[in-house]
């Protein structure tokens, strides 16, 4: 049996391999019962079946395809049913390796829908409840090409600074009503993510890749330690911090009644 008191239930996206079933198991032996959502029924019995065996938690299994309009539905009536959620991982997601000029614009559509239109219609589903319900939390897997899009598929960038972004604005909007917000950015993480996105992860230099239970272990620390952003791989929190101090720094003069000097367009 887990000896950790129960923390409510979480639901976790793509938690049939990889990163999501190692949150999963994580998760569980932290004491939350789950949900795991993926499309394969028979994977995620198998991972809920030995989880509840090695941790005594509850672990039910939801199967559904998040980039069809049925199956997002079916997690979003969950999401927003009376059940005690009080986390939400938002994991599931497809990446792309290829550039613009060699992408198809159907897939990179298909990406966008999950990546982006899935992750936000859960999040919408599910935060209204914890709100009520006094708490919660939600963590958005992210990546480090929502900072640096330029290293990989500009779309799959792109949709992943959104995912950062999105958290970013959560935190502010519900810091106040006892609601946790974090965007994890992996990088290279040693998982089947590598081949269905067309480079096998056997051809990325070996020191950029990270084992997947590294990551996550990481993850979940930067969570204990209250983190918005967690980079599992950088070694200096100063840098991040650097970084958000510029972003701030901004701030003031985004927006402004007259353009800068600099353009010369000085008002007559």
């Amino acid at each position: 049996m887990n000896p950790n008191p129960s923390k409510g239930t979480a639901l976790v996206t793509g938690a049939s391999t990889g990163i999501g079933a190692i949150y999963a198991d994580r998760l569980a032996r932290r004491g939350y019962d789950l949900i795991l959502v993926a499309r394969n029924r028979e994977r995620l019995e198998a991972l809920a079946h030995r989880i509840s065996t090695d941790t005594g938690r509850k672990a039910e299994v939801l199967a559904a395809d998040l980039n069809d309009q049925a199956g997002l539905a079916s997690v979003e009536a969950v999401l927003g049913s009376d059940i005690p959620l009080t986390l939400l991982v938002n994991n599931a997601g497809v990446g792309a390796t290829a550039p613009l000029l060699a992408s198809d614009i159907d897939s990179m559509t298909s990406m966008i829908n999950l990546n982006v239109t899935a992750l936000t219609r859960l999040t919408y589903a599910a935060v209204p409840g914890m709100v009520k319900r006094g708490g919660g939390a939600v963590i958005n897997i992210a990546s480090i090409v929502g900072i640096a899009p330029e290293l990989l598929n500009g779309v799959y960038g792109a949709s992943k600074a959104f995912v950062l972004a999105f958290s970013q604005s959560l935190s502010h909007e519900l810091s106040d009503k006892n609601i946790r917000i974090q965007a994890v950015a992996p990088g290279a993480t040693a998982t089947d993510f590598w081949d269905i996105a067309g480079t096998p992860v056997a051809h990325l230099p070996g020191e950029i890749v990270m084992r997947a239970e590294d990551m996550v272990d990481a993850a979940l620390a930067g969570f204990d330690q209250g983190e918005l952003i967690t980079i599992p791989s950088l070694p200096d929190a100063a840098d991040w911090i650097a970084y958000e101090a510029a972003r701030q720094k901004l701030l003031p003069n985004l927006s402004r009644q007259a353009p800068a000097a600099r353009y010369g367009h000085a008002r007559v």
